[in-house]
């Protein structure tokens, strides 16, 4: 079977059958010698552009704090440099970051927290297939 893109050229399609893998291999984090100053940790410039808006708007009191609040979501969080950070702080702000989410240092953990959701006929299976 032949398909045509967007450009009218012909092309044959993908009929490897090997496009996926089970194989899971969890990143390996290497430490960096340096600690990164927090504000490298999260880019906020949308964030601040969309906040400036809505409060030269004149949308109500109660509008502009909805808006405030979905505007927060636009915040871009570096994850490597936040790596960085987790290995040089305290054991308390390791903790907290654990509980937030910005870092997953036990799959366990992420499950408890709810940043991962698994049925357990998933995980047997993957216990199955390739142990613990």
């Amino acid at each position: 079977m032949k398909q045509i893109n967007l450009f009218g050229q012909q092309f044959a399609p993908d009929t490897d059958d090997e496009k996926y893998t089970s194989k899971i291999q969890a990143p390996i984090y290497e430490c960096k010698n340096q600690k990164p100053h927090l504000i490298e940790l999260v880019d906020k410039s949308k964030t601040h552009r969309l906040i400036r808006e809505i409060e030269a708007s004149n949308v109500s009191f109660e509008e502009k704090t909805f808006l405030i609040d979905a505007a927060r979501r636009h915040n871009v969080f570096h994850y490597e440099k936040i790596a960085d950070y987790y290995s040089h702080s305290s054991k308390e702000m390791q903790h907290l970051m654990e509980h937030s989410g910005l870092v997953i240092i036990d799959f366990e953990d992420a499950i408890q927290y709810g940043y991962v959701k698994l049925c357990d006929e998933i995980r047997q299976q993957y216990l199955t297939e390739y142990g613990e």
